[in-house]
């Protein structure tokens, strides 16, 4: 097993980020008093955004992944390329605003929960409003509760247990955290070889979390550390093509989870279920 460093280092999987990359890089500034890297793991930019800014700071490189490998493919790229100095990561979205000395506060609840592999902060929208970040693992119950009555009815109970929307505003364990924004340990992260590629966007942040803690580590949310995702988590105005992609990925999840002949009818049960979903949604 390698044994890495205390460094710290920031990898962002960028795909024609535009004008939001800049404000991640300047905020970042302030987001810790440590030195920290950060890797531009592209997934085929025509923007040229992403080789401007490693131009620009020294700090910044450019790491080309040769396609459109989706999220977390991309992401694993990225933590490979890191030295063995680094021993703490983080994945985050090009898209993010840091709060002041909202790193510097996620690496100081890592001092305080030894067994925590990954960290997430509190993220709020634009607007303002918090995003339910930390959440309960969907399982098959509570999950397809949500999936089927969630579109249409957003306060029934399997939705409101799944986000945990009313769950107190404090420093916790969760089931699993935002991949938006997420400080790792980058033992823990090795410890489940990274993000499952064939996850090409959406529920690989669920699927590590649910990995980690199968791996006993722990998932820690730590509300006093605050990020703005600037292009936000609604789905509302998604293309046809990124709701096929969240719905092939939450079966995915689900199937991988009840494998076997016994199974089978349940699989085909949940995929069916989850094609008239999106057809309902991309109708809508």
């Amino acid at each position: 097993m390698t044994r890495y460093g205390d460094g710290l280092a920031v990898v962002t999987v960028t795909y024609s980020p535009g004008e939001t990359l800049e404000t991640f890089l300047s905020t970042l500034a302030t987001a810790t008093t440590r030195p920290v890297s950060v890797v531009l793991a592209d997934n085929g930019s025509t923007d040229g955004v992403p080789e401007r800014a490693a131009e620009a700071h020294d700090h910044v490189t450019f790491l080309p992944t040769g396609g459109n490998l989706g999220y977390g493919a991309a992401a694993n790229r990225g933590v490979a390329s890191l030295p063995d100095d680094v021993g703490w990561v983080v994945v985050a979205n090009p898209d993010l605003s840091w709060g002041e000395s909202s790193l510097d506060k996620l690496l100081e609840a890592a001092k305080r929960w030894p067994r925590g592999g990954a960290f997430g902060p509190l993220i709020r929208e634009p607007s303002g409003a918090v995003y339910p970040s930390a959440r309960l693992l969907p399982a098959l119950g509570r999950g397809l509760g949500h999936a089927v009555l969630g579109p249409v009815w957003s306060g029934n109970p399997w939705t409101q247990a799944y986000r945990q929307e009313t769950a107190s505003v404090e420093e916790r364990t969760a089931g699993w955290l935002s991949g938006s924004c997420l400080l790792m340990r980058r033992e823990a992260f090795d410890s489940v070889e990274g993000f499952d590629p064939r996850y090409f966007m959406y529920f690989e942040d669920v699927d590590l979390g649910d990995r980690l803690g199968r791996a006993g580590w722990l998932n820690v949310y730590v509300p006093d550390a605050e990020v703005v995702h600037i292009g936000g988590h609604s789905t509302r105005n998604a293309s046809a093509r990124m709701l096929a992609a969240h719905h092939s990925s939450a079966y995915r999840y689900l199937a991988d989870r009840h494998a076997g002949v016994a199974w089978a009818p349940l699989r085909l049960a949940v995929r069916t279920g989850l094609g008239l979903r999106l057809k309902v949604m991309t109708r809508r």
